[in-house]
């Protein structure tokens, strides 16, 4: 099932299933997408997208990818490195992501496929992974590389956790119709360019993994999203490097998932 979030004409926050015989229309969804829900035969008009969910944490893995810990000359860790994104830097399809007033020079894209996690783990196998999660949508790390790197000597959080930096959806897409997530082409696209061109395939650890790995430190709560790592073609790596300018338009494309869009501008200063 394709599941949005989104506001309609009336000013109500629903979910839907988004319907491809009539875009820019969903059946509403009445019940927790968490718990029970239920199709209705009612259906509204799309005004916004908005994340597909609005998660209880945001985690997320870094140097998942090995051509990507290659282009970063870092050294590829044990486990993947892990860190959270706070829920403020969520936003959703079409909606700006904002150069910060604190550090607007050097923001990163990563296009990554994000797991959305239906209902509490806590030290399960890999073997049972799939039957906690509720199912897929394409994310933006977005992360702010001299605040990431530099200003706070290698603590990301805060480097990737600016308003905006968490662009999210459009679309959530069921476990059910991607019995394999380790087989989807993803692709990042800046304006016309598409700086990445890689396979979930090849992520160090997969999906059934890191939600295994991650639910043996900490219980994952129903409604986590994971970013699962990003592909190498990133900006800062780049010679020379290319980072998101005013103006431009950011473009996350996951196969069988669709596409997340988000146009980049820069934030009001504080006066």
């Amino acid at each position: 099932m394709k599941i949005i979030r989104f506001l309609t004409g009336n000013g109500q926050i629903v979910h839907g299933r988004y319907r491809d015989d009539e875009p820019g229309w969903a059946d509403i969804i009445e019940g927790d997408i968490l718990q029970d829900f239920q199709v209705t035969p009612k259906k509204a008009k799309i005004v916004q997208f908005l994340p597909p969910i609005w998660p209880s944490n945001i985690l997320a893995l870094g140097l998942n990818y090995r051509k990507h810990a290659d282009e970063t000359k870092m050294e590829i860790p044990e486990f993947p490195v892990l860190f959270v994104k706070t829920t403020n830097s969520l936003i959703g399809h079409e909606a700006p992501i904002l150069l910060p007033a604190a550090g607007p020079d050097q923001v990163d894209y990563e296009g990554e496929l994000a797991v959305v996690i239906a209902r509490s783990a806590k030290n399960i196998t890999p073997k049972e992974a799939f039957d906690y999660i509720l199912g897929y949508t394409c994310a933006n790390d977005v992360s702010a590389r001299d605040w990431q790197f530099e200003r706070q000597k290698g603590q990301w959080a805060r480097g990737k956790s600016f308003d905006t930096f968490c662009p999210l959806g459009p679309f959530l897409i069921t476990r059910d119709e991607i019995p394999d997530p380790n087989r989807l082409r993803i692709r990042t696209i800046l304006n016309d360019t598409v700086l990445q061109d890689a396979s979930t395939g090849a992520m160090i650890v997969q999906v059934a993994d890191i939600v295994s790995l991650l639910s043996q430190s900490m219980t994952l709560l129903a409604g986590t999203v994971i970013l699962t790592g990003t592909p190498e073609g990133v900006g800062f790596t780049r010679k020379p490097p290319i980072f998101l300018k005013d103006g431009d338009r950011i473009t996350i494309e996951i196969e069988k998932i669709g596409r997340l869009s988000n146009p980049v501008t820069k934030e009001r200063s504080a006066r």
